[in-house]
């Protein structure tokens, strides 16, 4: 059965349905005893029947609203003003109402709007590809698995989008855009240590920062709980930050203290001993772009887009600043790493799943999803765009890690662990001398409680 809105004028939103709806087919005199034309008179009822039930009755231009909840600074006005032209004029039934929300409290509103029965919500939420596990969790999100199996072409999604956003294997967050950390470095500095290309492996790493922490000079300036790239490290090691019993079961344990995340606390803390990082921070304690900027420093682990605030700072180190991906533990690809960003969501009760598909084609398909990412330095959501960034050093950078990016555990409790982090201070205390083994295990027991919190 298909619904159509009558229009506010004629009744305020009421939904009626216009199956059995019927036009009358005038005909008069001999020809109404003609079986001929009493066959044609048929054919005509069914036809115009058939249009009325689909919505699509000759002068029928009633256009239907998709609303949009895009986050602040995603998308720059100028994109978001073509879209929305290119998208009406190839969608002459639909019109588009993009609203700009701000990140800080989005969880609430989000979770209200899943829930809400007036019909008033979005049609399309961007969301954090963190939180979607959240929002599955709550319920009230679209599963959208055929659309991404036979449209938009999921094989060749970003891991770390894709990934958090997939729920027993069905999807229900589409990727649209991620950013992750590379390497900033002082192009003159490792040039002056004789080093004349960037490192492809974690040893080669290693040892040229050990050539670079020379003097006053730190060979790399790593907060001692950034704990985003000892998960890189953790991941490129074979382990997890945690593990869920089976799937859907919502039982989580922590694993800090398996071989493989031993190994990568190990690594991290050899390299975060050439150069003068607090032990007990992270990378906003102080900010890392003004200590970028004093000139001592010979690289940092950022987002490219760091380096403008750095020359910001210190103009004079605009033409000596390079990227390079994370190394990995062979030259073959670069290291894994934490991968942020954004996936558009629907909710499930949607009044018009049709439109709001058709936005998603839009935003995620090559074109727009090309443009965005040349316009804001993003990476693309597939492995198979990264060429169109080629042309930007620290964006290329990033699409080389983003292949081998990863997410945090889905789960909807992640956010209590992020809350009061128990891997930061893990961190620090091997960092300041203790036991590394203790403390993993310590670590882990912490993250166990948090993620299982809600388990009766």
């Amino acid at each position: 059965m298909v619904y159509t809105k009558i229009p506010p004028s004629r009744t305020s939103d009421q939904l009626v349905p216009h199956v059995g709806r019927t036009l009358p087919v005038r005909t008069s005199g001999k020809a109404e005893q003609d079986p001929l034309v009493r066959r044609r008179s048929a054919v005509v009822f069914l036809a115009l029947s058939l249009l009325t039930a689909c919505g699509v009755l000759p002068g029928d231009d009633e256009q239907r609203t998709v609303t949009v909840w895009l986050m602040k600074d995603s998308a720059s006005d100028v994109f978001l003003k073509r879209f929305t032209k290119d998208f009406e004029r190839k969608h002459t039934d639909l019109r588009l109402d993009i609203r700009i929300q701000e990140w800080t409290g989005i969880g609430d509103k989000v979770s209200k709007a899943l829930q809400a029965h007036d019909g008033t919500g979005p049609d399309v939420i961007e969301v954090g590809n963190t939180q979607v596990a959240q929002y599955v969790d709550e319920g009230g999100l679209l599963d959208l698995t055929l659309e991404s199996m036979r449209d938009w072409g999921m094989d060749h999604w970003l891991p770390g989008l894709a990934e958090p956003a997939r729920f027993l294997g069905h999807q229900y967050g589409i990727p649209w855009y991620a950013a992750n950390r590379v390497v900033i470095y002082r192009k003159d500095l490792f040039a002056r240590a004789g080093i004349n290309k960037p490192p492809k492996t974690r040893d080669q790493w290693l040892a040229d920062t050990e050539k670079l922490d020379s003097g006053q000079q730190q060979g790399i300036y790593l907060p001692g709980q950034d704990w985003y790239t000892l998960a890189g490290l953790i991941w490129d090691e074979g382990g997890e930050l945690a593990e869920e019993s089976a799937a859907g079961s919502g039982r989580w344990t922590g694993t800090l203290d398996t071989p493989a995340a031993l190994r990568a606390m190990d690594f991290y803390r050899r390299l975060q001993a050439l150069g003068d990082g607090p032990k007990d921070a992270d990378e906003d304690h102080p900010p890392l772009a003004g200590v970028f900027a004093k000139g001592n420093v010979a690289q940092a682990v950022a987002v490219p887009g760091l380096a403008q605030a750095i020359v910001s700072e210190n103009p004079d180190l605009k033409d000596d600043l390079g990227y390079f991906p994370v190394p990995g533990r062979t030259a073959g690809k670069p290291g894994a790493v934490f991968t942020g960003g954004s996936d558009l969501v629907v909710p499930e009760r949607t009044d018009d799943r049709a439109g709001a598909v058709a936005v998603i084609s839009a935003l995620v398909g090559a074109k727009w999803d090309t443009e965005l990412a040349q316009a804001m330095d993003y990476v693309p959501n597939k492995t198979t765009l990264a060429s169109v960034v080629a042309d930007d050093a620290g964006v290329a950078a990033m699409a080389a890690g983003a292949a081998q990016g990863r997410a945090t555990p889905a789960s909807p409790q992640w956010g209590a662990v992020e809350a009061n982090n128990p891997i930061k201070d893990y961190m620090t205390a091997v960092l300041t001398g203790a036991d590394p083994a203790t403390e993993a295990k310590r670590a882990s027991r912490r993250l166990t409680e948090a993620l299982t919190d809600d388990i009766g």
